[in-house]
């Protein structure tokens, strides 16, 4: 029998369609969905002026022992524990005037400590402005600018990356040098014998438990000209590891590896005791302890790059 070649094609369609068609029908690979990351935070400048410097300018002055110095720590400690940090005080008397200091860590230990610290107390009296030696300094660079560098760096260090303990060390009566304590209070008789620099500083470093490998101190870092250079009294190998971090951020025009000055700051308690500390300031600041000394004269763009030097420094360790 013949059959013609049209009939034999439909044979073999339906055959195939009996083997082919009954069977399950195959489900898709579905095509993996990443999973969102958050994404790595880093040091903003602009979040560090319009909310932790401002903020601390709004307070008003904050002498040592006054109520503007009190609620700025009080501001201070509640800002780090929002940012998951574990905060302690250490209070004393000196002179029969109120100090506090205020010092956070992060809750997991790492390897060797190391200590970032600012002094967040001004100056009472004006003492550099011919005009208004005896008003107060509103300490916008040479205080809010230290502080607000280091509340931004606890919102923003990635811990992950962190291989050191990190000490964030707030410091109270830095300011006070060649005053007394009629300055700083109201009330009568008051001890007239002239204060040090740095007293918090030096309380604080007598009293810590462990020793830090390193300490980093950042003070008047907001100048919108901003110069900072060595400073004679400083770790010098220490220096010269966060300035070249700086060239390779591209802050070689502010970072500039010179030695200039020979300061008595927040770095030299802890140089006394042996230990590694660096002063991070600019001094080229012509509104130091004058009433000039306002936010206008500050910067995020100078908080940022101290800022992202350190963040970088820390990650990287």
């Amino acid at each position: 029998m013949r059959m013609s070649i049209c009939a034999i094609c439909a044979i073999l369609s339906a055959f195939a369609i009996l083997i082919f068609g009954c069977g399950p029908t195959p489900t898709p690979t579905p095509i993996p969905i990443p999973t969102p990351t958050a994404a790595p935070k880093i040091f903003d400048g602009t979040h560090a002026y319009q909310v932790y410097l401002d903020e601390q300018m709004k307070i008003g002055v904050r002498p040592t022992g006054s109520a503007g110095g009190r609620a700025t720590g009080d501001y201070i400690a509640a800002q780090l524990k929002a940012s998951g940090w574990k905060v302690v005080t250490q209070e004393f008397q000196y002179r029969g005037v109120p100090i506090r200091n205020v010092y956070a860590t992060l809750a997991e230990r790492r390897g060797p400590l190391v200590i970032l610290g600012a002094h967040y107390d001004t100056r009472p009296r004006a003492d550099q402005d011919a005009a208004n030696p005896t008003a107060p300094v509103p300490g916008a660079n040479d205080g809010a600018s230290g502080v607000a560098v280091l509340l931004e760096l606890a919102r923003t260090l990635d811990v992950s990356k962190l291989k050191n303990e990190v000490g964030l060390a707030f410091f109270d009566a830095e300011d006070n040098g060649e005053l007394n304590a009629c300055d700083l209070v109201q009330k009568q008789p008051c001890d007239t014998t002239r204060w040090g620099w740095s007293v918090g500083t030096d309380y604080f470093a007598e009293r810590l438990p462990t020793k830090p490998e390193f300490v980093v101190i950042v003070d008047m870092i907001g100048d919108a000209d901003q110069n900072i250079y060595y400073e004679h009294n400083s770790d010098k190998p220490l220096q010269e590891e966060l300035w070249k971090i700086a060239e390779r951020l591209g802050y070689a025009q502010q970072f500039i590896p010179q030695f200039k000055w020979n300061m008595e700051d927040d770095h030299t308690p802890f140089l006394r005791r042996g230990i590694r500390a660096i002063d991070i300031i600019d001094f080229d600041y012509p509104y130091w302890h004058t009433t000039q000394d306002t936010a206008d004269k500050v910067t995020g763009a100078s908080l940022e790059r101290v800022g992202r030097v350190l963040q970088a420094w820390l990650e990287a360790r």
